[in-house]
């Protein structure tokens, strides 16, 4: 199979939006819930908040893929 530059290059700028935006919506978590999350999860090894993170992460990623294949 032939892709061409072009094809490959939106590849990567989709894909870097996608991470871009995952960020943003992580740091967004992050403000609304009480405490740093990441050092809930991290340091104090806090499953509940891990099992919500990973929710808001599930959620995000469908919806950038969703918006991202149209």
């Amino acid at each position: 199979m032939v892709t061409s530059l072009a094809t490959f290059l939106n590849t990567l700028l989709y894909a870097g939006v996608g991470v871009f935006v995952f960020m943003i919506g992580f740091f967004i978590l992050d403000l609304l819930t009480p405490g740093r999350l990441w050092s809930e999860i991290h340091d104090q090894r806090n499953i509940g908040v891990a099992i919500v993170a990973a929710a808001m992460t599930l959620g995000l990623a469908i919806i950038v893929a969703a918006a991202i294949h149209g």
